[in-house]
């Protein structure tokens, strides 16, 4: 039974997120995104130039999670975690981004500040079984 073009594309999609945030190959990540890659995000520079200057200015201990991955098509949107960037409160983040031609082509996102157990109103963590310590 062959690999459905969703799987695949997941699978692209989850590596070409680990060589840039987390393996920080730059080489090799220009192996994922387009040249002409688009950024809706209000985060991030335009373009995979300002993605790549983004994440090389980030702290080195800058680290991407996933917890979850759609696929429809060309469009994946994942739920993950992005900790270790300096700042008060891990991001929670979902990533909508657009494959065309065996690349990623677009993104958009929605980020959010990662709550404490204390400051949960619905009591849960916002990603995995536990909140961050």
């Amino acid at each position: 039974m062959s690999e459905s073009s969703g799987q695949r594309n997941k699978a692209f999609v989850l590596e070409a997120f680990e060589t840039l945030f987390n393996r920080k190959d730059f080489v090799a990540a220009e192996k994922f995104w387009s040249p002409d890659y688009i950024q809706h995000s209000a985060h991030i520079p335009p373009g995979r130039d300002g993605l790549f200057a983004l994440v090389k200015s980030a702290p080195p201990e800058m680290k991407y999670e996933n917890s979850l991955i759609l696929a429809e098509d060309d469009m994946l949107m994942l739920h993950g975690r992005f900790s270790g960037l300096g700042l008060p409160a891990n991001w929670i983040v979902v990533d909508i981004v657009r494959i065309e031609n065996g690349l990623l082509a677009e993104h958009w996102d929605v980020i959010e500040d990662e709550v404490t157990r204390e400051k949960s109103v619905s009591g849960l963590p916002m990603f995995g079984a536990a909140f961050p310590s």
